[in-house]
């Protein structure tokens, strides 16, 4: 069973100006960029996590990918993982790839890498993987159904699963410095070294 894909794309980005997920990177927004390396590598079904400017975000979602929206998006990643399991649970899946909508040097090939990584078991409901680079260990990261209420207890402010991931014997770390940078994207001069077409977010 393939795992499922959730994108966690509710920050504001501050930093950046707008939201990250309405940044364009060479004409595609990054939300939509980040949904089409999630489905590339693999994932079905797809999630994405809402939050601010839920309503202009939204239409550039395809029809297939399911929208959740974290109201609670303001307190921080936290907020948008619990959301985003919540929905995951409803669905006959065993684990699911969480990707960020900020990290565009994530690539199909590291998402696929990451999923097969616990072969031939998995991705199963036990499995719990990380991509690594230069074995550092950062995103996206492969949650097995049986780790999922851990992870949503865990999940405060800005961290995330990174409390439940720490130091937890049973984390595999996947290599992906090869094949994807794991540089998130704060601000419009850290996109734009990319070398890439950017363009920022766009006014309400």
């Amino acid at each position: 069973m393939p795992p499922a894909g959730l994108l966690l794309a509710a920050g504001a980005g501050r930093r950046m100006g707008g939201p990250k997920a309405l940044v364009e990177l060479d004409g595609q927004p990054l939300v939509r960029r980040a949904l089409r390396v999630l489905a590339e590598g693999g994932c079905t079904p797809l999630i994405v996590v809402l939050g601010a400017s839920a309503e202009r975000v939204a239409p550039l979602v395809p029809d297939d990918v399911r929208v959740v929206v974290a109201e609670d998006w303001a307190e921080g990643m936290g907020a948008s993982l619990r959301a985003g399991l919540d929905a995951l649970a409803s669905l006959d899946v065993d684990s699911a790839v969480v990707h960020l909508v900020d990290l565009p040097g994530v690539t199909p090939e590291a998402v696929a890498r990451l999923a097969a990584a616990p072969a031939p078991d998995a991705p199963g409901p036990d499995t719990l993987a990380r991509a690594a680079y230069a074995g550092i260990p950062a995103h996206p990261v492969l949650l097995g159904r049986s780790h999922w209420a851990g992870v949503r207890e865990a999940a405060s402010g800005d961290a995330g699963a990174r409390g439940y991931l720490r130091g937890n014997p049973a984390v595999r770390l996947v290599e992906c410095g090869d094949v994807a940078e794991p540089d998130d994207v704060d601000t419009p001069e850290q996109l734009a070294r990319l070398g890439h077409t950017t363009a920022p977010p766009p006014s309400v």
